[in-house]
């Protein structure tokens, strides 16, 4: 599996650390690439790592955009200096989507996802300002056969993402129906 990273000198000794990977220590601001996986590849107990990005001004203002949701205490500074965070922070919404973004670009889904489920659980304990850097780590708690397909399965994959300081800014869980490897031998599919 090629994932692309630099490897440095870590003991066994060492205690693990959310950089390691596999017993290799990684750069957090590392890209990780996995290979797309089909239903069949998912195991519970499998973990993935996202790349860590910045949350920039034009992040607030393009979800504003989107949304609609113009609310002044992600938008207006001077109204949001004034209240109970002393600046303006993230959409709630923002963070989540950035989280699934943060799913695609591992590229454990890259044309094996047909949809996302939806989720059981979300929570935001913290927020995220403009300047954070966040990150997500993953974890595989299900795959089910889905009785009325026979072209994909159920993945739920427990999610949780850190800002650089690993203060928690969202933990939940996604449900992705998956195509199974038989389904994407089939020509006809």
């Amino acid at each position: 599996m090629n994932i692309g990273f630099r490897v440095s000198s870590h003991s066994a000794v060492d205690s693990p650390t959310r950089n390691d990977f596999h017993g290799i220590r990684c750069s957090s601001s590392m890209a990780y690439s996995y290979e797309p996986h089909y239903f069949e590849d998912f195991e519970a107990g499998q973990e993935f790592v996202s790349v860590g990005r910045t949350v920039t001004e034009s992040d607030f203002v393009m979800h504003s955009a989107l949304t609609g949701d113009w609310t002044e205490l992600h938008t207006n500074a001077d109204y949001a200096e004034d209240n109970a965070f002393g600046e303006r922070i993230a959409h709630g919404p923002m963070t989540f989507v950035q989280a699934t973004g943060f799913v695609y670009r591992t590229g454990i889904v890259e044309r094996t996802a047909l949809a996302f489920l939806g989720m059981n659980y979300m929570d935001l304990p913290n927020p995220v300002f403009i300047g954070d850097t966040i990150s997500m780590e993953m974890e595989v708690t299900e795959t089910k056969d889905v009785s009325s397909r026979d072209d994909a399965g159920l993945v739920v994959i427990d999610c949780e993402v850190t800002k650089e300081d690993d203060t928690v800014v969202l933990q939940g869980d996604m449900k992705f129906l998956i195509k199974t490897r038989a389904e994407a031998d089939d020509p006809h599919a």
